[in-house]
């Protein structure tokens, strides 16, 4: 996944809207609110090399008898059956598809052999996206249905996009925040899935929206760096209104049950994506 020619820092002009005193106030408010019924802070995650240890040792992780008898390993069942859904998801996943062009088109070529990797993770994790590597896990003991590829790959294929497009600097709390807000916001936050996670009812969808990204933002940036609660949820506060209102490659929310994702992929040409 080789990186087109790319301005000096383009995520800090991103994120540069966000460095405001109200938005630096809003920030030093969401820290202190650890009591909100929305966003309860959680403990800190296993390090990257518990959850990722086949990914960070480079050392293949044998089934146990137990595994082995109940059928688990055998033939590397989950690995075959992953990278199966994975070609399935790139043929068949409008969205996935859309964001395979997108990422060319920004001078980044998505080879399936070289940037995806179907791995045995930790249960706290689904799938991941390493930047030394430029590679996507999918963790395939956990995301096992094409419905949880398509969402991993979705969702990491976002902050594929923001490493080529934007230069995103996925050790700076700012930068994967906003990444994270960007891929709650396109990927995680349709209307069942927020439903489901308790931030949405039926009739307050559209104001709820949002809170479902908060949420979902805070805990994938608590994860992906190991941070506290309120160090990812300030982070998430300041950049919020720039990184939500970003909706590239996409152009629009993409809803449940609607047309919008075939409508992003059919005008895609008119924004520079495809060929």
């Amino acid at each position: 996944m080789q990186s087109s020619d790319q301005p000096p820092d383009p995520m800090a002009e991103i994120l540069k809207e966000s460095l405001t005193p109200a938005a630096t106030a809003t920030a030093a408010a969401a820290a202190a609110a650890v009591k909100d019924d929305k966003i309860l802070p959680r403990p800190e995650l296993p390090s990257l090399k518990t959850r990722f240890p086949e990914h960070e040792t480079g050392v293949r992780i044998k089934p146990t008898w137990q595994e082995t008898v109940m059928g688990f390993g055998k033939n590397d069942s989950w690995k075959v059956k992953c990278e199966a859904h994975v070609r399935s998801v790139l043929k068949n996943s409008v969205p996935v598809k859309l964001l395979t062009e997108a990422l060319s088109s920004v001078g980044c070529e998505f080879d399936i052999s070289r940037h995806i990797a179907c791995e045995q993770c930790d249960e706290s994790v689904g799938g991941g996206f390493d930047t030394k590597n430029l590679q996507i896990v999918i963790c395939q003991n956990v995301s096992t249905t094409e419905g949880k590829v398509t969402s991993v790959l979705a969702h990491e294929m976002i902050h594929a996009f923001d490493y080529c497009r934007m230069n995103a600097d996925f050790t700076n709390v700012d930068h994967v925040a906003c990444s994270e807000i960007r891929a709650s916001t396109l990927t995680h936050c349709s209307f069942l899935s927020a439903l489901f996670q308790g931030a949405v009812t039926p009739w307050d969808f559209t104001n709820k929206h949002q809170d479902c990204v908060k949420i979902k933002a805070t805990e994938s940036t608590m994860s992906a760096l190991n941070v506290p609660f309120e160090v990812a949820l300030a982070a998430v506060e300041k950049v919020f209104p720039r990184c939500y209102a970003d909706r590239e490659p996409f152009g629009r929310i993409p809803r449940r049950n609607s047309r919008d994702v075939d409508k992003s992929y059919y005008e895609r040409f008119y924004y520079g994506y495809g060929s």
